[in-house]
């Protein structure tokens, strides 16, 4: 196994060794209590044998399936809830301990070098040199190798999957007399039938995976946790395919973990909720980070009857009344993603609701294929995939539902709401078939370090993009509507490939916004100019102020996507702080994009994007993917010298304003609508200038400004050092902390004394609810 890793260095490690063994589904059984803010309970987790190693049977046929080209990144179905079984639908009666017995009370029982035991048997995995991952000559136990941190583990058993009542019919074998080796066998068969049953038998495999999560077990398994790792064995199993493949993990987070944000929402109310960075999901679970582990979900969330569950799933959940003031939220998803898309929010949310009396929304409906349905195949693994729906490439606008703490309500009435449907047919008629079947949007607390997250089936909106007419918002919920195709049907293998994801929803949200907005051919043309020069403006400062190292979209350049042959990587820079703060994978990803387009004529572009989505879409890719399918497509473009190995030489592999965005900088300042920006800015400098007082008058329509543009107002109030308006900076930092980090920035920047005792002040008051990653970074800024 690879040498652990430091976790203060700056590469953030994936540990699991998804080459032996791959996880392919997760159950969740949880707790969410408030009161010590832990999140408790048991997960099972189904694997199988990972393609570095195959097992044959005695018959000689293939037992396992080779992990090497499944590379899919998710499958869509339509919502169909499928209730969690209780155990008397399985084979086995027992009732199990109360989870919530192992979410709170309980003392970690891990020694000083993080050894743990079901029954005080820790001799045996004293240290992670007594095992090995991999088939060996000396005969050591396989190792198990998940990813986890700042999680308290508390037992590992296998799961007796052939106790389940009708599972038999999975491997068409009769259970076998002998209730050793060949029982053993047995169960890792069934979970192999369980995993690989045909798309079209969904709901029936959901089923049984619910049986399965709640089968007894039958041995306790030997495990060790370290700073990023769960390790877990099997005494005398020396192989992944002798392995057990079903295995019930019982856990608590920790309320420090960096996976999970607690937090109260702007009503006061406290909330919980998924943050997707620094370290994704392994401080909320034990899981296989790497890409490359695709896996489906469902998951049971108890909380107490006053809050909502929100969470990444098909279905929209329906509460449970379990117990008096307790309900229960079961989600699930049968299309295969990685498990750092995983997302939860625990709240006293309230859904907006629409107006009886609003219009329907008129919706475009203009997309085709660029080949016929009949020619057309998935490229991915076999799943219920909506593209091949018809119903779904006929659905301009999915459904959606908005939740918002109950003092922002009327906000999101009064343009969210209407912005939705706008965007996603917009989108629609750009990309065509959403690879979603619905949409959750959350208005999330104001601790949020950024503008919005995208994840499958929910997206984040802080409560920034709300105020300000429809601009900001529509322009954002067309950003992260984008990415549920780049960054979410189509991945990148490498993480280090930012701009796949980022670089793609930066230029698309300027198509869907224009459309959403039906704008002519010209104010499209003249909006998109104004955007240009405003991010060129903005990646030309982050250049200068920023280290080299983190300018690079390929840092690790021929070496992305390679993994190690356990399947471990390492993610680079990945834990440096201030990473998550730049935008340089945004704005060189999007001018590379706007470079090509206008190459190639914006008409030609977007017809090749709908053909890279219908050929890639439920896969992992690398840059050169997408630029050697642009270039087959457009051959002419290779007789002008752009190759693939030009573009990731100007583009993708060095530091700076990539050569040729250097030439075309200028040419955006003769636009008529930059032309206006700029007289209006000049004549608001001069206005500023004269004002050596703020009257009465003035303020109150200084607020009026605030309520509307916020943190952009902010922005205009430190760069020109207008002393009248650092109040409403101070409002912003304390109350709104999206895009914060940002403004601490231009404050100590400017090296005015008066601003940096402001900045000072505002991070004593805040730093307290800030996520880890703003705080540290900022705390640099300052001291």
């Amino acid at each position: 196994m690879e040498t652990q890793q430091d976790p203060m260095k700056d590469d953030l490690p994936l540990m699991a060794n998804t080459s032996y063994m791959l996880v392919k589904h997760y159950v969740l059984d949880l707790d969410v209590d408030f009161k010590s803010k832990v999140i408790g309970g048991v997960i099972v987790l189904f694997f199988e044998t990972g393609s570095q190693y195959r097992k044959t049977s005695s018959t000689g046929k293939e037992v396992c399936q080779s992990q090497v080209d499944e590379t899919c990144k998710m499958r869509a179905s339509e919502p169909c809830h499928v209730p969690a079984t209780n155990a008397s639908a399985c084979s086995s009666k027992k009732e199990y301990k109360d989870f919530t017995a192992y979410g709170k009370g309980e003392e970690d029982t891990s020694d000083r070098n993080g050894n743990h035991s079901n029954k005080e048997q820790t001799s045996g995995i004293s240290s992670s040199e007594d095992c090995c991952d991999t088939e060996n000559p000396e005969n050591k136990d396989f190792l198990l190798v998940l990813d986890c941190c700042d999680l308290a583990v508390l037992k590992v058993e296998e799961v007796d999957v052939a106790a389940v009542s009708g599972i038999e019919k999975l491997t068409r074998l009769a259970k076998p007399n002998d209730v050793s080796k060949e029982l053993e066998n047995l169960r890792n068969r069934i979970v192999h039938e369980l995993v690989t049953l045909p798309a079209d038998r969904w709901k029936e495999q959901l089923y049984y995976f619910t049986c399965c999560s709640q089968a007894p077990g039958c041995g306790d398994l030997l495990f060790t946790t370290g700073p990023w790792s769960l390790e877990i064995r099997k005494s005398g199993i020396q192989t992944p395919a002798d392995f057990p493949h079903a295995i019930r993990i019982w856990y608590k987070t920790k309320p420090e973990g960096r996976s999970v944000i607690w937090t109260t929402d702007q009503s006061g109310r406290p909330c919980v909720y998924t943050i997707g960075s620094p370290i994704n999901n392994r401080a909320l679970f034990p899981c296989q980070e790497p890409p490359v582990a695709l896996s489906t979900w469902q998951a049971s969330v108890r909380t107490a009857a006053d809050f909502v569950v929100l969470m990444s799933g098909e279905n929209s959940a329906e509460p449970v009344q379990l117990q008096e003031g307790i309900l229960s939220w079961y989600y699930y998803v049968t299309m295969p993603m990685p498990a750092s898309t995983f997302t939860i929010a625990v709240g006293c949310w309230q859904e907006v609701k629409q107006q009886s009396s609003t219009a329907p929304v008129q919706t475009n409906i203009e997309f085709s294929l660029p080949y016929s349905d009949d020619d057309f195949r998935c490229a991915h693994v076999e799943y219920p995939c909506r593209f091949q729906n018809p119903a779904a490439r006929l659905q301009a606008v999915i459904p959606y539902r908005v939740f918002a703490p109950w003092c922002l309500m009327e906000h999101c009435k009064e343009h969210l709401l209407q912005l939705i449907p706008q965007c996603l047919s917009a989108a629609y008629t750009t990309l065509g078939t959403h690879p979603f079947s619905r949409l959750d949007v959350l208005i999330v607390p104001s601790n949020f370090s950024s503008l919005g997250m995208a994840s499958p089936h929910i997206i984040f909106l802080s409560q920034s993009v709300l105020p300000g007419g429809t601009h900001l918002c529509g322009t954002r919920l067309c950003h992260e509507i984008a990415h549920g195709w780049f960054g979410l049907a189509i991945g990148a293998c490498d993480w280090t490939e930012e701009w796949i994801s980022e670089g793609f929803a930066t230029f698309l949200e300027d198509i869907f916004w224009a459309r959403a907005q039906q704008l002519s051919h010209d104010e499209v043309k003249e909006q998109q100019e104004l955007k240009a020069l405003l991010r060129w403006q903005r990646l030309r400062d982050e250049v200068q102020n920023s280290e080299e190292e983190l300018q690079v979209l390929r840092p690790k350049k021929e070496s992305t996507g390679e993994l190690s042959e356990s399947g471990a990587s390492l993610v680079k820079y990945g834990l440096k702080a201030e990473k998550s703060f730049m935008q340089v994978h945004y704005l060189k990803g999007y001018f590379l994009l706007r470079s090509l387009a206008r190459t190639v004529g914006e008409d030609s572009y977007l017809v090749c994007l709908r053909k890279f989505v219908h050929k890639f879409h439920g896969q992992l890719v690398l840059s050169q993917d997408f630029l050697r399918m642009l270039l087959e497509d457009i051959p002419e473009q290779k007789k002008s010298g752009l190759t693939v190995e030009s573009i990731l030489q100007n583009w993708l592999d060095t530091s700076g304003i990539p050569k040729p965005l250097l030439e075309e900088g200028e040419t955006w300042k003769e636009c008529r609508l930059v032309l206006q920006v700029s007289g209006e800015v000049t004549k608001w400098i001069q206005t500023n200038q004269r004002i050596r007082k703020s009257s009465k008058k003035k303020r109150k329509q200084d607020e009026v400004v605030f309520q509307k543009v916020r943190h952009r107002w902010c922005e205009l109030v430190v760069k020109h050092k207008y002393m009248p308006g650092y109040g409403d900076v101070e409002k912003f930092l304390r109350d709104d902390q999206a895009m914060g980090v940002y403004l601490y920035g231009e404050l100590m920047v400017n090296e005015d004394v008066k601003q940096q005792e402001l900045a000072h002040k505002c991070f004593a008051a805040a730093r307290e609810h800030m996520d880890e990653s703003s705080a540290k970074v900022v705390a640099e800024m300052l001291f």
